[in-house]
């Protein structure tokens, strides 16, 4: 929740022992389910064990591909029912919230694509609770699961053991103390907590997702480069995309005033103003490539053999922090916004026409991280 995660509501307890209870019923019919073995000899179960399923067998019947060979008998328990109870109600709402299906008649599950982000050390166990799912609610949903496996995440020189909200909490008051830093006592106003909420979440996600999510992450706890002064860092980006919200900002209150004449439509503009060496690199290393950096970050899950699928975030964390760099750099430069003589309007206006084809590309690439961008700092 406070990374702004949006995670489907739990079941009430009523549905989901109602849920629990077909499942049972689904594993006494299934085939692939053996009963609780009892007798001389035989090994005595937990008591919390429903009954034995042969999972190797079901893997080769179905000509499934990429599951781990070791996987053979699971003993089900109460809390993988449990589990798997909740994962279907996490399917039902998120057809329910999708407006785009809400209007037609679909089968329960028939437009889901399943994805599993699990570490690497509970990837055995999440691809049992697969093929459980499959063997249990054989719908057109489950066959469209996939799994991203994640590195694990590290921590230099800890002095004891962190927890996720320690993390969080620690990377907030870091981020307080350089914004009071470098703003002053504006920086301790109660309007400020949303904005060092959000580039809060803005250097997390960055310093999490800036890594190949196979690999492991690395976090220096006394790293001081997540703020705004830190051009590796998400809230550098989100810094520089508040400067072109205040850029536009000051344009049209200048406008307003009488100062400037309203941005003409684009086919009136002369772009052979932009003569600029910085210009011409937001334009080709940034504005035209973007769609292709999409394409290949948000790669969705095919119906391929195979189960484990890549996300390249970091491919979009790489592509802000250096427009970011490159942006600054030339705002840093060039004074976009000049004295009012018409003979320098056209400069300007092309300039301005450039910086919000500029302001899209940060807009769409931190939609894609869940990003809000901020209109100041």
């Amino acid at each position: 929740r406070q990374l702004r995660v949006d995670w489907p509501s739990r079941p009430g307890v009523s549905s989901l022992r109602d849920a629990v209870s077909a499942l049972k019923e689904a594993l006494r019919r299934s085939p692939c389910a053996t009963a609780r073995e009892q007798g001389p000899g035989t090994a005595v179960l937990p008591e919390d064990v429903v009954c034995k399923v042969h999972l190797k067998s079901f893997v080769e019947q179905q000509g499934l591909v990429g599951y781990d060979p070791n996987l053979d008998v699971l003993l089900v328990t109460e809390g993988m029912l449990q589990s798997l109870a909740e994962l279907q109600q996490a399917v039902v709402q998120c057809l329910v919230s999708d407006p785009s299906v809400a209007h037609l008649s679909l089968p329960r599950g028939s437009c889901c694509s399943i994805v599993h982000v699990v570490s690497c050390e509970e990837e055995f166990q999440q691809q049992q609770m697969d093929l459980l799912w499959r063997i249990l609610d054989p719908g057109a949903h489950t066959a469209l699961q996939k799994h991203l496996v994640c590195g694990p995440v590290k921590v230099t020189n800890p002095s004891s053991p962190i927890g996720a909200d320690q993390y969080f909490q620690l990377r907030k008051r870091q981020m307080y103390e350089a914004s009071v830093m470098k703003y002053g006592e504006l920086a301790e106003d109660e309007a400020w907590t949303e904005v060092i909420d959000t580039l809060t979440v803005a250097a997390i996600r960055f310093e999490m997702l800036s890594t190949a999510h196979r690999s492991q992450i690395t976090l220096d706890l006394e790293d001081s480069s997540i703020s705004t002064k830190g051009t590796k860092s998400g809230a550098f980006v989100m810094y520089n995309c508040a400067r072109l919200a205040t850029l536009f900002d000051t344009f049209q209150r200048a406008v307003e005033r009488g100062t400037y004449p309203p941005l003409p439509p684009v086919s009136k503009l002369n772009f052979s103003c932009l003569r600029e060496e910085g210009e011409w690199l937001l334009l080709f290393n940034y504005l035209l490539p973007f769609p292709e950096v999409l394409q290949h970050a948000a790669q969705l899950p095919t119906p391929s053999k195979g189960i484990r699928i890549t996300a390249n975030t970091e491919t979009v964390c790489k592509f802000l922090i250096q427009l970011s760099m490159d942006f600054s750099s030339y705002y840093n430069r060039v004074h976009v916004l000049g004295e009012p003589f018409p003979h320098l309007f056209d400069q300007m206006f092309a300039r301005l026409r450039l910086l919000g084809a500029v302001r899209e590309v940060f807009h769409s690439a931190l939609a894609t991280l869940n990003l809000p961008p901020l209109s100041q700092i």
